[in-house]
């Protein structure tokens, strides 16, 4: 799996982990975990087991809006790490299993 790397400074990251911080915060962001929903797996989870996932991390050049980030359950964040959609998508493809099946198998 080759990776695409981007340059990023301590402090672009510092920023956008605060602006995450206040995103967070927002109602928006509220609603969204409300709804109990991995983004990934698509399975149901309390609100507050749900962590928020850059889409594009952070560390690869994303940022921290409304369009980059979405909920997802702790198993599927620490599976995704640092991959880009696409590289995470070849990953499960890997793994036997593929986003049409939501990505991931029993929790």
């Amino acid at each position: 799996m080759s990776y695409f790397i981007v340059e990023i400074s301590e402090q672009q990251v510092k920023r956008e982990k605060e602006k995450a911080r206040e995103l967070r915060r927002s109602q928006w962001w509220k609603n969204r975990v409300a709804r109990g929903l991995c983004h990934y797996c698509g399975m149901s989870f309390p609100p507050d087991e749900l962590t928020m996932d850059h889409l594009v991390p952070i560390v690869r050049g994303g940022t921290s809006t409304r369009g980059n980030v979405v909920p997802a359950c702790k198993e599927c964040n620490n599976r995704k790490k640092y991959l880009l959609p696409m590289e995470w998508e070849e990953y499960l493809e890997k793994m036997g299993r593929g986003p049409e099946d939501g990505g991931e198998g029993e929790h």
